[in-house]
């Protein structure tokens, strides 16, 4: 049984997500997804998009938000070295993921990521001021991991352009001009 990487549409990762993940429905967006197939089925997939914490949200950063694997063998290290692969092609300098406390992170490992951080349980998301439903993943403990370029500084902002613009400015002015 030979494994591949195959391009996935966001509602083919979504309900893989949802018929295989042990403790998380999808996200709410992403950035791209990708699977792992063999010849007869798709066997793993991982959804990157924005981080979801404002302090990670540079702009050099994306998270890879959910892995979910059927249990194929190298299908989480395939995908997360094929998602840091596109990532760094994409101009991204830094990607993070979490796993929960007593996971391995076997597959971070042989992908090339490192621990950087252990994360407190947290009691949730809801709060007076914004009420969230509970997930079951309330109150575990989890592991902050990552993988950067060589050249990737933390704090630095995107580039900017002699006018001031940031890069994003700068394409969303020519998309104005374009239209």
């Amino acid at each position: 049984m030979s494994l591949h990487l195959v391009p996935v549409k966001w509602r083919e990762a979504c309900a893989f997500i949802d018929a295989v993940h042990r403790h998380h429905g999808p996200p709410h967006a992403y950035n791209f997804a990708v699977g792992v197939a063999d010849s007869e089925s798709l066997r793993a997939v991982a959804i990157a998009g924005r981080p979801v914490s404002r302090m990670l949200a540079d702009g050099w950063t994306i998270e890879i938000l959910r892995v979910a694997s059927d249990g194929v063998v190298n299908g989480c290290s395939m995908l997360y070295g094929a998602c840091w692969r596109a990532a760094k092609a994409l101009g991204y300098r830094r990607a993070v993921t979490y796993i929960q406390d007593g996971e391995t992170g076997a597959s971070l490992k042989a992908a090339g990521w490192r621990k950087v951080a252990d994360l407190p349980a947290n009691p949730g998301w809801d709060r007076p001021s914004r009420p969230r439903a509970k997930l079951g993943t309330e109150n575990v403990a989890r592991e902050r991991w990552e993988i950067t370029t060589a050249d990737y500084e933390p704090g630095r902002g995107l580039p900017r352009f002699p006018d001031g613009g940031s890069s994003v400015d700068r394409q969303l002015s020519l998309l104005g001009e374009a239209s």
